[in-house]
């Protein structure tokens, strides 16, 4: 059932609608990403830094492009989620060899500042798209998971392989609902009137 929108939400939701596609590949390489490191026999540290980095850096791409495709539209908290996401894709991927401590505390930071940024997100935008609550549910998890990693560093990057390959698939299954919400929306609606 779709909700009801006003006047003024229907050119907002227009140019939400019509960028469905970057947060379906959003959700695809988090789901990617998980299954990969689920699946992953012998996985190391180093492995890990590398597959996590390149993640980081596709997801923070989308995510820039995303946000900075919104013209007219205020999607500044995914502008700071793609190049949260990018610098430390970068620093991961290319300096592999830093401690696991290290690799734990870049991942645990990230998917709390991406949880941060999707929850004012998801409450910027609850009147005007009807999946606020896939974002924001998708942003509370990855602050709870960033919050655990951070508060328990010590607990190394392999022994929460399980945590961070389970949230990268239930993250990446609420941005791809997010993203065919926003995509039947912009069949209803594709120019916002």
């Amino acid at each position: 059932m779709n909700r009801p929108t006003s006047a003024t939400a229907l050119p907002i939701l227009a140019g939400l609608s019509a960028h469905w596609g970057w947060l379906l590949a959003r959700g695809v390489a988090a789901i990617v990403f998980g299954v990969l490191a689920f699946a992953w026999p012998g996985l190391t540290v180093l492995t890990l830094a590398v597959v996590w980095g390149a993640y980081a850096i596709v997801d923070g791409a989308f995510a820039l492009l995303y946000g900075a495709r919104g013209a007219g539209t205020r999607r500044w908290p995914y502008v700071i989620v793609g190049l949260i996401g990018l610098i430390a894709g970068l620093v991961a991927f290319f300096l592999p060899g830093v401690t696991a401590i290290v690799l734990v505390m870049i991942i645990g930071f990230w998917a709390l500042a991406v949880g941060v940024f999707e929850i004012i997100y998801a409450i910027q935008y609850r009147h005007a798209i009807a999946h606020p609550w896939a974002v924001g549910l998708s942003g509370l998890l990855s602050a709870a998971v960033g919050v655990i990693i951070v508060m328990f560093p010590g607990a190394g990057a392999l022994s929460l392989i399980w945590v961070i390959a389970a949230y990268a698939v239930l993250y990446g299954i609420l941005m791809s609902i997010a993203a065919l919400h926003l995509q039947r929306l912009h069949n209803a609606h594709p120019h916002g009137a």
